[in-house]
């Protein structure tokens, strides 16, 4: 029988608009705080651009690991995720979040493939399952190489 996994987090206001969220997994504490539209310091990942982030991430690793048990090879895979957040009668909250991601392959025969593999990988991602509102997932397999940065 599989174990369940327990992650910690530990945040704490700082000073003035900022805050510092430490990880039990990593050395590095991020700093934070509030949206600028909110009040916030300019240069500085806000909660929402952590929550993307942990959407981002967590599909991108659940790719790779779906890549990894089918024996798909990639060249890249690029994964970018835009939230809206609206007013609402108790404050705000993200009305949509867009997951637009583009996985480069080296063989057109892997076309199909690639677009099972992103579909899958929508179905499973944890982080996805924990979300109240179901993004919309934006697909594109290319066949290449991937374009330097």
């Amino acid at each position: 029988m599989n174990q369940g996994h327990t992650f910690r987090v530990v945040a704490w206001w700082s000073s003035g608009q900022t805050g510092i969220v430490k990880s039990d997994s990593a050395p590095n504490a991020v700093h934070f705080t509030a949206p600028v539209a909110f009040g916030g310091y300019e240069g500085r990942w806000t909660p929402e651009d952590l929550f993307l982030g942990a959407i981002a991430s967590s599909f991108t690793t659940t790719c790779r690991a779906l890549a990894d048990q089918s024996g798909l090879e990639y060249t890249d895979l690029q994964v970018e995720v835009e939230g809206t957040m609206n007013p609402t009668s108790v404050g705000y909250r993200f009305g949509g979040v867009v997951i637009r991601v583009n996985l480069t392959i080296a063989q057109e025969a892997q076309h199909d493939r690639g677009f099972k593999l992103l579909d899958r990988a929508k179905e499973v991602c944890p982080i996805f399952q924990t979300l109240a509102i179901q993004p919309s997932l934006d697909r594109v397999v290319m066949v290449g190489v991937p374009a330097p940065a």
